[in-house]
């Protein structure tokens, strides 16, 4: 393909892929894509080790990173040293009672479980993930939340490597471009994570005539080559994907949480702030339904405070769901997108690529075909 996004990248297909995981970020680097390893989950440590593996592993084709910075944290965490302090007792509490209720035993619940997810979204455990992946022979960088800060536009200039943000409305895109963003990731309120409330369909045409030249990457709603297709006819040059990958052979999902995917429909999703104090998109479960809906919830605390709670609890969680306890089953979810519906096989990665072009090319001739004469 000859978009400007492949020229740019040095890559066959436009088509990037978001992952935490670092097996699926090389397969799909290695099929013709761009890999994305999401960063949030990992300690500085953590993440140069695993970008040493992916470096082993590419044999020198683009890859990049993709961290979370937002650009408000809770007021709470502000100045502060000890995230933990934030964190109102009534929470803790919560949480207990939901292990209680669902009959998961009651770990520890140390609130150090979930304090490097925490950190990481702070601006100096951000700068740390910045500077560690910079020190690699990435090809992108990315800011999922908030425009890029100073700090990451400027060390990535003089990697010289481009810098993408993720926007959900033309308004965000534009202060993107003002922040020195060079791709603009468009993304619909199909997607898995944290989204907005405009749809694809919407928001990328939106996007692309707000930023032109700037290319825009779709994102929300795209796991085949049809939807690739329509991603490029609305101005589009390229496709950035996170949800389809989490059915693939080596995806990191745990195998309890995979196997509601393989059998979830495209309604069982839901924005809910139960995971990271903003909105993201995930599997519908007894979690979000405590958060959500229960009387008794507190309510979801602010970013990062209450990543602290949830990720620190869903360790234990995820640990009892694969042991077979129902509760824990019931409990278990993982951020997606409304495409879970159509994620109901188990394929390698590369394979996945090479099904999304397939269908890809095929919707294309569909259509050169209704213009013939």
């Amino acid at each position: 393909m000859r978009t400007d996004v492949c020229k740019t990248f040095g890559i066959e297909f436009p088509l990037f892929a978001f992952s935490h995981c670092r097996d699926v970020v090389a397969a799909v680097t290695n099929a013709g894509g761009l890999g994305v390893l999401g960063a949030v989950a990992f300690s500085p440590e953590h993440l140069d080790e695993e970008l040493r593996w992916i470096d082993d592993h590419v044999g020198g084709r683009p890859y990049g990173v993709d961290v979370l910075v937002p650009g408000k944290i809770a007021k709470e965490a502000e100045g502060t040293g000890d995230l933990l302090s934030a964190i109102p007792a009534r929470h803790w509490e919560f949480l207990a009672g939901i292990f209680e209720r669902y009959g998961v035993p009651v770990p520890d619940l140390d609130p150090a479980r979930g304090r490097g997810a925490g950190r990481q979204v702070t601006k100096e455990g951000a700068t740390e993930l910045i500077d560690v992946a910079l020190n690699h022979p990435i090809r992108l960088i990315a800011s999922a939340l908030g425009p890029p800060p100073p700090v990451m536009v400027e060390r990535a200039r003089a990697a010289g490597v481009p810098v993408a943000a993720l926007v959900g409305t033309v308004d965000h895109a534009l202060r993107q471009v003002a922040a020195g963003a060079d791709l603009i990731v468009a993304q619909g309120s199909e997607a898995g994570g944290h989204t907005g409330e405009i749809s694809t369909m919407v928001l990328v045409p939106e996007v692309v005539d707000a930023v032109a030249p700037l290319p825009v990457l779709a994102a929300g709603g795209i796991a085949g080559g049809r939807q690739m297709a329509a991603a490029m006819a609305l101005g589009a040059q390229g496709v950035w994907c996170g949800s389809v990958w989490l059915t693939t052979e080596e995806a990191e999902t745990l195998p309890a949480v995979k196997a509601k995917m393989l059998a979830a429909t495209s309604s069982d999703t839901v924005r809910s702030r139960s995971r990271t104090g903003k909105p993201a998109r995930q599997l519908r479960s007894s979690w979000t339904e405590e958060w959500d809906e229960s009387p008794d919830s507190p309510g979801a605390l602010p970013m990062p405070l209450q990543m602290i709670v949830a990720e620190g609890a869903m360790q234990p969680i995820g640990k009892a769901a694969e042991n077979g306890n129902e509760g824990a089953r019931r409990l278990a979810n993982y951020f997606v997108g409304q495409v879970v519906g159509q994620m109901n096989a188990v394929k390698p990665a590369r394979q996945v690529v090479y099904d999304m072009i397939e269908e890809f090319t095929g919707a294309l001739e569909r259509l050169a075909a209704i213009t013939e004469d």
